[in-house]
This record gives structure tokens, sequence and C-alpha cells, in this order.
């Protein structure tokens, strides 16, 4: 059954609001969505039960930060086995510069999201870590010039 079907229009609502704003108090929350707070909560919990809320987190600007560089670099592995897969999986996991990571399909395996101090940072990592990398065929990098754009990971509502 798909998920959406076990949701009605006030999870909805919550799911939506605290995308939006995930520092609310429960009072606000249950105000915006029109219930009051201890149902609220109570949904809330439900939604973090069921794994559909993974969790709770500070935007930060990494600019502000000193993390000056933003890129996208696309793994292509010479061989795509489970184990050549996981391998690589595992050897970016507990990498600070990639900040997430997919598995994708089409012209490369893997694209990893990655924030570094500088230019010198980044290329280094790439060099060092990434195309030495056993297995790795190639790996393009696309460097960002600015975020145009910043949303919730999900598209709720129209």
């Amino acid at each position: 059954m798909p998920l959406a079907a076990d949701l009605d229009a006030i999870d909805w609502k919550i799911l939506k609001e605290l995308q939006d704003d995930g520092r609310m108090t429960n009072v606000e929350l249950a105000r915006r969505v029109g219930i009051s707070a201890p149902p609220c909560l109570r949904r809330m919990k439900k939604l973090e039960e069921r794994g559909i809320i993974r969790g709770y987190r500070a935007l930060l600007n990494g600019e502000a930060l000193g993390m000056d560089v933003v890129a996208f670099c696309m793994i292509g592995l010479h061989h795509q086995s489970e184990n050549e897969l996981n391998t690589f999986s595992r050897r970016i996991a507990d990498e600070p510069i990639v900040r997430q990571a997919w598995m994708v399909s089409g012209d490369s395996d893997f694209l990893l999201h990655c924030v570094a101090p500088d230019l010198a940072t980044m290329q280094t990592f790439v060099i060092e870590k990434l195309t030495s990398a056993p297995n790795v065929d190639t790996v393009r990098t696309a460097l960002t010039i600015r975020q145009v754009k910043e949303e919730g990971l999900v598209q709720i509502g129209s």
C-alpha cells in the first residue's frame, strides 16, 4: 500500500510545517495545522516512529563558516558488483567533505555532494581519495557557482 494512503490531511500539514520550520514549538505547530497540542504531539511521535520524520537539523550557512567550495562529484566504477558498490559506499561514509551521497543510474555510479573550505582541499580530496581509490574509473567534478534554490527534500502540497 502506498505510504501516502496512511496519511491524512493533518499529517500532511504537520509534515509541511515542520519541513519549513522544524524549530517551532508543538503549540505553534498545533495552531498552524488547526488542532490542539496533545494530539499534534501524538501525531508527530507516530510520524517519527514510522520513520516518516527521520530527524531534525539546523541548516547552517557554509559560506559564513568558511566552507566556500561546494561541488558535485560523479563517480564511475570499473565494476558494479554489489561488493564493489558497497566497498565504495563504505570508503566515502567517513569522509567529512562528502555531505550527501547517492548511488545513481546512468553514466555514473555515485553522485557526491561535497563541501570544502577551499579549492585546494577539494582538489586534494578528489585526487587522493577519489581518483586513487581502487575500482574508480572516472571522476567528474562540477564546482557550483551559487545556489539558486533551497527547499525541503519532499514537495508537500501543490
